[in-house]
């Protein structure tokens, strides 16, 4: 998908607004808190809690979203 490109992607609460999608690379790794929760259409029940910056883990040694499990 292009980078800037609007979707329609529904968001919390059923919502169903239009939202801008601007695709970046990552290039720091960020500590977060978050639980499991998620409702019948696939959306994370609770907001994610940023907690903070990695600076000692490289973007390269994290998996990627649903390839492996990130310690430590």
């Amino acid at each position: 998908m292009p980078a800037g490109r609007a979707i329609r992607k529904p968001g919390a609460w059923g919502s169903h607004a239009l939202l801008e999608v601007v695709l970046t690379a990552p290039d720091v790794v960020a500590e977060v808190d978050a639980d499991t929760g998620v409702d019948r259409g696939g959306a994370w029940r609770h907001p994610l809690r940023f907690v903070r910056p990695r600076l000692g883990v490289a973007v390269d040694d994290v998996p990627r979203f649903g390839e492996g499990t990130a310690t430590g």
